[in-house]
């Protein structure tokens, strides 16, 4: 059976992949439909990203100090 530690590290790494191709930050909207909730506040969390509010939308990006 798969460690279901692996995946979540796996999925985690994705989004973070995800977002550096987008250009370092995407729509938080967007990644909803891909990636779940847990995955991105862990990230958030672990401070790795952090969310930007623009008026319009909020925007997941990767934090400055990684």
């Amino acid at each position: 059976m798969a460690n279901s530690t692996g995946n979540f590290d796996r999925r985690a790494n994705n989004l973070l992949r995800s977002i550096r191709l987008c250009g370092g930050c995407v729509p938080l909207h967007r990644l909803q439909f891909q990636f779940s909730d847990s995955v991105i506040q862990t990230l958030l969390d672990k401070e790795l990203v952090q969310v930007q509010n623009t008026g319009r939308g909020f925007l997941l990006e990767i934090a400055e100090d990684f």
